[in-house]
């Protein structure tokens, strides 16, 4: 029975992807546990602390292809317990020696976080992947759109001339800031957990460090200075990041999805055969895809916020706080992947409609380059003055319905001077674009050969 957005069929493809659902499965989640009782076996062997026999037992038995995962959930229920009903499976093969080193000085929460690390450690590649895509599709953008002049809006409504690169561009150095981030946080999360039951690693013995230092390896994570049971602030930083990611793609669907209104109609997502926008008003072509990565956004914000109440432990570690991960890990993991994946799409199908830019451009009679003629105006005779002049020309031109032109060779001052020819180069919108093109170009070029752009390029 599907009860999740995650497990339904008809659902599951707007809020995850096949990849990460794989990742954060059951069945995968539990392999990590085995994962983790494999590599302190091998290590505790290599040490001389358990015979290596017994290692090499437990090691081939710690595959979830051959535990009964039905037994260990009725188990779990019956006990109450998250971890040993699955240690109990496995040791169902293992001789007296093996079943005796399995699990030897480990404790529950050893095995379950650093399993969680390692599940989120192999969804990290994935994450910095399509972090990829999307950048190369606003690369692509901001390069093919340097110079397509549209409307920039403040408090929602027209101010002043840009570009669709400019916006580009700026999205792409924010994504790049996240990439940064992405790769900073990693020496910090994927540390591996095993300390014991209090943190004080007396169950391993004198050898602990070292047995920790072999584990770490194996798995491919680091190793602690001190137990980090009652520290989640690796985690929380790992899925704040997740958050912020999303944050940025949300803003870019929102937008996207805002520019496709039909009175603006700068830009339209993809569109296929077959879409269907509306089950009663069939010549609609909703921003489906626009929306959904906006929406996405939303929900990653929500659960990463839920990891910050996993902050707040109890002395040296309890399961109010910890519990909750298990939920709240998974789930931004999975809608992080499907926003990151959606996002790319909807950038590399974008259409740009550069003639509807520019009729928006115009849309106001050319009283969006006032700034620049106040500007002029006001080498000349002062800024306040001209501000003054400006706002008499501008209110009256617009209660007549003149263009911005008229209505500055319509006022005395303003007409005596200003030529016609002034007035006319005054108000062309790629005239007044600032440093725009310099700034997008240095984007462009910093990030061109930028290395977490070429991740699974």
């Amino acid at each position: 029975m599907s009860v999740s957005v995650f497990d339904m069929q008809t659902m599951q493809h707007l809020w995850s992807t096949p990849e990460l659902r794989e990742i954060f499965s059951e069945t995968n989640r539990l392999q990590k546990w085995l994962d983790v009782e494999a590599a302190l076996a091998s290590a505790q062997a290599e040490l001389g602390i358990i015979p290596k026999d017994a290692a090499d037992e437990i090691i081939s038995a710690c595959d979830i292809s051959k535990v009964d995962i039905p037994a260990v959930a009725e188990e779990v229920r019956r006990i109450k317990h998250t971890l040993v009903p699955l240690l109990t499976q496995v040791r169902k093969p293992l001789s007296q020696k093996a079943s005796e080193s399995l699990h030897y000085g480990a404790t529950t929460q050893d095995v379950v976080d650093t399993g969680l690390l390692l599940q989120l450690h192999e969804a990290h590649a994935v994450f910095k992947r399509d972090m990829a895509i999307v950048g190369r599709e606003l690369l692509r953008l901001a390069e093919e759109h340097r110079d397509t002049v549209m409307v920039g809006r403040t408090h929602g409504v027209q101010a002043l001339p840009i570009t669709f690169g400019h916006k580009c561009a700026i999205w792409l150095d924010e994504l790049s800031r996240h990439a940064e981030r992405l790769e900073q946080v990693e020496p910090r999360t994927f540390v591996v957990m095993l300390v014991g039951a209090v943190g004080s690693q007396a169950s391993y013995g004198e050898q602990a460090p070292e047995i920790e230092r072999l584990v770490a390896k194996k798995l491919d994570l680091a190793a602690s200075d001190i137990s980090w049971a009652p520290s989640r602030d690796r985690i929380g930083e790992y899925l704040l990041v997740l958050a912020m990611i999303a944050g940025t793609l949300g803003k870019i669907g929102n937008e996207l999805f805002n520019l496709q209104r039909n009175e603006f109609a700068e830009v339209e997502e993809g569109f296929t055969e077959g879409k269907l926008g509306s089950s009663t008003m069939p010549h609609k072509r909703n921003p489906t895809s626009a929306e959904n990565v906006a929406m996405l956004s939303r929900s990653v914000r929500y659960s990463a916020s839920m990891m910050m109440e996993a902050l707040v432990q109890e002395h040296e570690r309890d399961g109010i706080a910890w519990k909750s991960e298990w939920k709240a890990v998974p789930e931004t993991a999975l809608v992080a992947g499907a926003i990151l994946f959606q996002a790319g799409a909807l950038l590399k199908g974008l259409r740009v409609n550069a003639e509807a830019m520019m009729r928006n451009v115009n849309m106001m009679q050319g009283y969006l380059l006032s700034e620049r003629v106040m500007l002029e105006l006001g080498e000349r005779v002062g800024k306040n003055t001209a501000h003054e002049w400006l706002y008499e020309a501008s209110m009256k031109g617009i209660e007549t319905g003149e263009p911005f032109g008229a209505a500055l060779r319509a006022h005395e001052h303003i007409a005596d001077a200003f030529t016609d020819e002034e007035i006319a180069e005054l108000t062309r919108p790629e005239k007044y674009l600032g440093t725009i093109g310099r700034s997008i170009d240095r984007v462009i070029e910093r990030e061109r050969n930028a290395p977490w752009l070429r991740m699974g390029a």
